[in-house]
């Protein structure tokens, strides 16, 4: 009998899931290497090697230092340090390379921290569950803005190019702008419906998107902050966390288990990346060369989606007419999208009492010709 050839070994699309021993909160990609990090509900870190590779995913470190969960974590800019922050009110500062505890602010806030935003190699903004947000020094170790303008946890933060203005999402319904280089703070927008779970920068810094629990994405202009310009209602459950993947283009990932990916201006749902099935989603993150976009939900795993077509997507402003009970497009093999998969019987439940509403289209649409059918 011949021998057996040696397997070659079989080189997927995108990395193999990961399965952990609890929920995973929170995903980071490294800056500049295929390394990913994720924290749990146990407060426990993971530091893993991944690659396309069947079987090549590997894990380099852990560390269990935080005491309770582990809310987020993000690389530096550099990729040397590994943040992480934690319902147990500490923030830590990793060595990427060894796995070893290099700083410890224990108690950095009253409050559990929820969120955290790297702002440049010495600067770090944290903000808790009691609508406190700390800007910190880390030459020094101490905060040089500390202010509560929020009435609950501030759930997300991003920055503008220039690292001024700071814009922060709260469970209150508010979006706040901060200016760290003066220090001060500027506003808050006014009350949206729901909780503001997660805001980005879009369309060349231009418009900032935020997503909310009830399944909205407002946006604002830049220098409007008060009111919002637009709004569109998905049809999903609380957006958990979005993320831009182009000037136009991001990627929501719902309490549904879905990730769409989403075009602003004009407004439309493009389709589905890929979904954890039935389990909520608690964040989403893009790899350094726009390649992969990870996900952990309550399946206890972190999955790898291809994106790398979305950014030759263009959305003209023509309208289609809509499909009754069209499905989400699928946009990567991976992604359910329309065809007999069993999302189809999932939603075509909901189809029907949505009264045939497409996804992304606001009821206002001039759809009076829909009866003619």
């Amino acid at each position: 009998e011949e021998p057996e050839e040696p397997k070659e070994p079989k080189i997927r699309e995108t990395p193999e899931d990961i399965q952990f021993d609890a929920i995973v909160n929170t995903v980071a990609f490294h800056p500049s290497r295929d390394i990913l990090a994720a924290g749990d509900l146990d407060g426990d870190i993971y530091v893993y090697a991944y690659s396309c590779t069947e079987g090549e995913n590997k894990e380099l470190w852990s560390s269990g230092h935080h005491l309770k969960s582990c809310r987020e974590v993000a690389f530096s800019h550099d990729g040397e340090k590994l943040f992480s922050i934690s319902k147990d009110k500490s923030v830590h500062i990793m060595d990427v390379e060894k796995g070893k505890l290099v700083t410890r602010i224990s108690k950095a806030h009253s409050y559990p921290i929820n969120c955290m935003l790297l702002v440049d190699e010495n600067i770090v903004a944290t903000g808790d569950d009691n609508g406190f947000l700390k800007v910190w020094d880390l030459r020094r170790g101490t905060a040089f803005m500390e202010m509560k303008q929020h009435e609950e946890y501030i759930s997300d933060m991003t920055i503008d190019q220039s690292k001024k203005i700071l814009l922060t999402t709260s469970g209150d319904g508010t979006m706040g702008v901060f200016n760290i280089k003066r220090r001060r703070f500027d506003l808050l927008s006014e009350f949206q419906s729901g909780d503001l779970t997660s805001v980005s920068i879009m369309k060349r810094g231009r418009k900032v998107a935020c997503g909310s629990s009830e399944g909205m994405i407002y946006l604002f202009n830049w220098n409007g902050f008060g009111a919002t310009s637009d709004r569109f209602a998905l049809k999903a459950e609380s957006i958990e966390s979005i993320i831009p993947i182009t000037d136009s283009i991001l990627c929501a990932a719902s309490m549904d288990g879905v990730i769409r990916a989403i075009n602003l201006l004009p407004n439309r749902v493009i389709g589905s990346i890929g979904q954890h099935v039935g389990e909520p989603i608690e964040q989403i993150a893009k790899s350094y060369e726009g390649r992969f976009l990870a996900s952990c939900a309550h399946d206890q795993k972190v999955k790898f989606w291809d994106i790398s077509s979305l950014s030759d997507i263009t959305v003209s402003d023509y309208r289609k007419r809509k499909k009754k009970g069209g499905n989400l497009k699928s946009l990567s093999k991976k992604a359910f999208g329309a065809g007999d998969d069993f999302f189809s019987g999932l939603l075509e439940e909901t189809e029907v009492k949505k009264g045939e509403q497409e996804e992304g289209e606001e009821q206002t649409d001039s759809d009076s010709d829909s009866g003619s059918d």
